[in-house]
């Protein structure tokens, strides 16, 4: 395994959670998204691995610092527990398992990295409201087809408290805040870079410009297995194969022999993710086939894996999207207003709408703080990507009429009501402005890996016993 897909283990192990955001909810010049491998997402994207007897389990060792970064301790315990998730997230992925000594060192790595930009962030004045957590933690709950309570009640099995959780929440939207505040003024997108793209994206088809979706059944082998159980395992998972590939329900078929989380709540779907982030042996193994082929068994050191590919998408700028025409109330946050204070006023504001004491634009004529107010919020019709991340979120789960709850974004916490929806052709110049906002998207993350090295490079960092 190469280090590239080491990091992605890592980050979707841990709890990764960002906020962006920018004036109205809007993108200005297209802001990040986030998403990649540098840049954490924007929006909650947390795979919860697989309940782990070991981490419940495993004896825990006499704790010793590994690392210390500007005065400031890292435990041999804190790599452990990160190393944990790493492990389970990689195999149930089906990925090769890297040695371990390199997993650990990768995850050091990380966690120095983090506190490095949480210390940043401190002496920034940076703060993250609780409203905020609390709005990640419910993102992360609704990603995993949980409840906050069924969300806790699953990490409790693997070690993890609700205190603990909510900390490396809070740090993750620290870092985030940190990240868009440094990182974005730094990056222009000219007309010349949009043209490239273009060209690019006309020329290429090659793997890194592909987003799939493929269904998964995933048949676990034991560790230590004895040669008797590797065979009843794959036996088990050429049954799955047999009954697909006789017409079965692919759905039906994850929830009676997957032993994927995905199999159980998403019928055995991965979703739609650019093939970089799929393990290789996924990749590889369905690479060049037409959506609807049936690949496997497929031996990985998790088990035994059965994959269908059900989408296949390639990346670039399309002519027909579906757009949303909504409007918004936006209250700004400060010191004479917490998020948490503006959540409860906008609460009050979407009880009012609801129960029919109160209209909806005059209200955002009246209280919102943004260029829109005068429109009574409208926003106009919008394409995708318009948006930052957890807005357009929360937009597209809305039905025409109805209104979010209180979302926070960088600049204060809005109410978001879907006016209408609908399927419109794109011209010439909204084709390249999408392409635009692409290309600063990729030009963020480069820009955050520059950034990220820079401040590593100043911190001081001095390297204990190794981790065990």
């Amino acid at each position: 395994m190469n280090h590239r897909a080491i990091a992605l283990a890592i980050a979707t192990s841990a709890a990764v959670v960002s906020q962006g955001a920018a004036a109205q909810g809007l993108r200005p010049s297209g802001a990040a998204t986030g998403g990649g491998l540098s840049r954490p997402a924007a929006t909650p994207s947390i795979t919860l691995p697989a309940p782990s007897a070991a981490a419940t389990t495993a004896p825990r060792q006499a704790d010793f610092i590994v690392a210390v970064v500007n005065s400031e301790p890292i435990t041999n315990n804190e790599v452990r527990s990160r190393l944990a998730r790493a492990e389970a997230q990689l195999a149930q992925q089906g990925g090769a398992m890297p040695p371990r000594d390199l997993l650990a060192r990768e995850v050091l790595e990380r966690l120095i990295l983090e506190r490095v930009q949480l210390q940043q962030a401190r002496e920034s004045g940076v703060k993250v409201d609780d409203f905020a957590v609390s709005q990640a933690e419910q993102g992360v709950a609704q990603q995993n087809s949980m409840t906050v309570d069924e969300l806790y009640r699953r990490l409790a099995r693997d070690g993890m408290s609700k205190e603990r959780f909510r900390e490396e929440l809070r740090n993750q939207l620290l870092q985030q805040k940190l990240r868009e505040r440094e990182v974005e003024a730094r990056v222009k997108v000219t007309d010349l870079d949009v043209d490239q793209y273009l060209r690019e994206q006309q020329q290429g088809n090659d793997v890194s410009t592909m987003e799939i979706n493929l269904g998964h059944v995933l048949v676990l082998v034991p560790e230590n297995a004895t040669p008797a159980q590797v065979a009843e395992r794959q036996a088990r998972a050429q049954l799955a194969a047999d009954k697909l590939r006789a017409g079965g329900d692919f759905a039906a078929v994850a929830r009676e022999f997957s032993d994927a989380q995905e199999g159980q709540r998403a019928g055995g779907l991965l979703g739609l993710r650019p093939a970089d982030r799929y393990p290789e042996l996924f990749v590889n193994s369905t690479k060049g086939l037409p959506v609807g082929s049936l690949v496997g068994p497929l031996r990985s050191p998790a088990g035994f894996h059965v994959l269908k590919v059900v989408e296949r998408v390639t990346a670039g700028v399309p002519t027909t999207v579906v757009q949303n025409h909504a409007r918004h109330i936006l209250l700004r946050t400060g010191p004479q207003l917490t998020e948490t204070a503006a959540a409860a006023r906008l609460a009050d504001y979407r009880r009012r709408v609801q129960g029919g004491t109160a209209d909806f634009a005059a209200l955002a004529r009246e209280h919102s703080q943004d260029g829109s107010a005068k429109e009574g919020g409208d926003l106009g019709w919008a394409n995708p990507g318009r948006y930052v991340p957890e807005f357009e979120q929360a937009l597209n789960a809305l039905k025409p009429g109805d209104i979010s709850e209180p979302l926070v974004s960088r600049f204060g916490v809005h109410l978001i009501q879907l006016l209408e929806r609908r399927e419109a052709k794109l011209t010439q110049r909204e084709q390249r402005d999408m392409a635009r906002s692409t290309v600063r998207e990729k030009k963020l993350d480069e820009a955050y890996a520059t950034w990220a090295q820079e401040l590593r490079g100043r911190a001081y960092v001095e390297y204990r016993d190794p981790p065990q």
